[in-house]
C-alpha cells in the first residue's frame, strides 16, 4: 500500500511540476501504434479496464477525475456497458465499484454530514478535500486532474506513455536537486517524479503480466477513454456522412448526365 501511495504522489509531482535544472531540450515523444488510433480505430475495452485498475490502485490516491462519475464506466461506449443494464445506474459491475468508496452526503434531519457507499450517480472520490491539501500532502506541488489530461498535454497519449517510460541514468553532467530524478521525456529532463511504475505494482484481475510497458499503455487508454468517451459514435457518425456524400454524389452525377445527355456539347 505504501508503495502505491508513493507512485501516486510521484505521478502527481512529475505531470505537475514544471522546474528544470538540466538544458537542452526534451525528446519527442516516442510513436505508438494505439488500437483507437486512425479513423476507424476503436478503444481495446480489456486495455480501458486494466487501465482503470491501475488508476484506482497507483493514481488516485492523489489524483482527481472530477469530470468523471461511475455511471460513465457503464455508459454505452464505456468498459464496462452491458447490454443486460442499459441504464448504466442499475449496472452491477458499476454498482460494486461505486459501493467500494465511502461518498460524503447530507445533511441529515440532524443536519450532520455523514458517509455512504458510493452509488453510480456519483462523481469519482476526490483524493484530497482541497487544493490546499493536496498540495500540502505533495511537497507543495497540486496534482492535475486526470479527467483531460492526454488532450491537456502536447503530444497526448504518446507523451504520457512516454513520460511513464522515459526514466533514464542522468548524464554525467547533469545537475539534479534532491528529489529530483532524469527523464528524458520531461523539458529540461529534471522531474519531481520517481517512476511511478514497477513489475507487479498491481495484479490484473484478468490475469496479464503487469509489466511497466503493458501498465503505461493500458493506463494512457484509460485516460485517452475518459477524455473522449464518445470517440468510436463519432467515428461511426463521420463514416455513415462519408458514405452518404459518396452515394449523394453518383446520384447528382447520374442525373447531370441525365439532364443534359440530348445536349450537343
Amino acid at each position: 500500500m505504501m508503495t502505491r501511495i508513493f507512485a501516486a504522489a510521484a505521478l502527481a509531482l512529475g505531470l505537475s511540476a514544471g522546474a528544470s535544472a538540466l538544458e537542452g531540450d526534451a525528446h519527442a515523444p516516442e510513436k505508438h501504434e494505439w488500437h483507437h488510433a486512425g479513423p476507424f480505430g476503436v478503444y481495446d475495452d480489456h486495455a480501458v479496464q486494466r487501465g482503470f485498475q491501475v488508476y484506482q490502485e497507483v493514481c488516485a490516491s492523489c489524483h482527481s477525475m472530477n469530470l468523471m462519475r461511475f455511471r460513465n464506466l457503464g455508459q454505452r461506449g464505456g468498459p464496462f456497458e452491458s447490454e443486460d443494464f442499459p441504464n448504466p445506474n442499475d449496472n452491477l459491475v458499476v454498482m460494486q465499484i461505486a459501493a467500494g468508496y465511502q461518498v460524503e452526503d447530507g445533511p441529515n434531519e440532524d443536519g450532520d454530514m455523514f458517509m455512504r457507499p458510493g452509488l453510480p450517480s456519483d462523481a469519482f472520490v476526490a483524493p484530497f478535500a482541497n487544493e490546499q491539501q493536496a498540495r500540502a500532502s505533495n511537497g507543495g506541488a497540486y496534482p492535475p486532474d486526470l479527467s483531460l489530461i492526454v488532450k491537456a498535454r502536447g503530444g497526448g497519449a504518446d507523451y504520457i506513455r512516454s513520460l511513464l517510460l522515459g526514466y533514464e541514468e542522468a548524464p554525467h553532467d547533469a545537475h539534479l536537486s534532491p528529489g529530483q530524478y532524469y527523464n528524458a521525456y520531461f523539458e529540461g529532463g529534471a522531474i519531481a517524479m520517481a517512476p511511478p511504475l514497477s513489475e507487479g505494482i498491481v495484479t490484473y484481475a484478468d490475469g496479464t503480466e503487469a509489466t511497466v510497458e503493458q501498465m503505461a499503455e493500458d493506463v494512457v487508454t484509460f485516460l485517452t477513454w475518459a477524455g473522449d468517451p464518445h470517440m468510436e459514435a463519432r467515428k461511426q457518425m463521420g463514416l455513415m456522412v462519408l458514405i452518404y456524400l459518396f452515394i449523394f454524389a453518383i446520384l447528382v452525377y447520374l442525373a447531370y448526365r441525365q439532364v443534359w445527355a440530348n445536349v450537343k456539347h
